[in-house]
């Protein structure tokens, strides 16, 4: 048998990490060689022993995955990398891609998904779930017509909406700030950001806003 692919896998969930190892390996020409919870754990191991393919997730332990999305496509080109995350696809999966990932993939996925994500990624093409693939042709589509219609929350960066988020469902300054691990300025800069970015002329109609669009996506 030949030599094995070597996977690391980065998420900040041990019960998730561990149950997407084991799918891993259940495959003999998969191995994992390395797993982290923190972007500092991952960059220590990735320079170490390079993978050929990095899983991460998003959320590590209130870190931005995709940031160490970034440092890694510009320090190991070659490693392959997919995100494995219980957020959105619709509307992160063009800022995992745009942060140097080949593809990304739901957590609630089956198994079966998952492995069909990794085999996509290894073989060097791009993999999005087929809704993902036809929103992307509809909005190539529509950069011909004279107003093409583009979801405004695709603007916000992975913490603004974060912050977005959370104010959607009904946290205050202080609630969020806790919630981030950061200062309660900081909130108000992102919230700031939020609202030039969606034109939206203060914090009042910003919380009405949010919390709109969190109970449109519960529908």
């Amino acid at each position: 048998m030949g030599q094995k692919i070597e996977f690391m896998v980065v998420d900040d969930h041990p019960l998730f990490r561990q149950g997407l190892v084991s799918v891993i390996e259940n495959y003999e020409r998969y191995k994992v060689i390395g797993e982290a919870n923190t972007i500092d754990e991952a960059i220590k191991i990735v320079d170490a022993h390079p993978p050929q393919i990095l899983l991460v997730d998003i959320s590590l332990h209130h870190e931005n995955g995709l940031e160490l999305v970034k440092i890694v496509h510009s320090t190991h080109p070659t490693t392959f990398q997919l995100v494995v995350s219980m957020y959105d696809e619709i509307i992160y999966a063009s800022n995992a891609l745009k942060a140097g990932a080949q593809g990304y993939v739901m957590k609630q996925e089956a198994p079966e998904t998952l492995m069909q994500a990794i085999e996509t990624v290894l073989n060097g093409k791009i993999y999005l779930s087929q809704s993902m693939h036809e929103r992307l042709l509809a909005s190539l589509i529509s950069q011909d017509t004279k107003k093409p219609q583009v979801d405004p929350i695709t603007q916000l960066s992975v913490r603004e909406l974060e912050v977005f988020r959370l104010i959607g469902q009904g946290f205050g300054v202080s609630e969020i700030a806790s919630a981030l691990n950061l200062s309660g300025k900081t909130i108000n800069v992102y919230r700031d950001n939020i609202r030039h970015k969606l034109s939206i002329t203060d914090a009042g109609a910003l919380r009405k806003f949010a919390i709109k669009w969190m109970q449109s996506r519960e529908m």
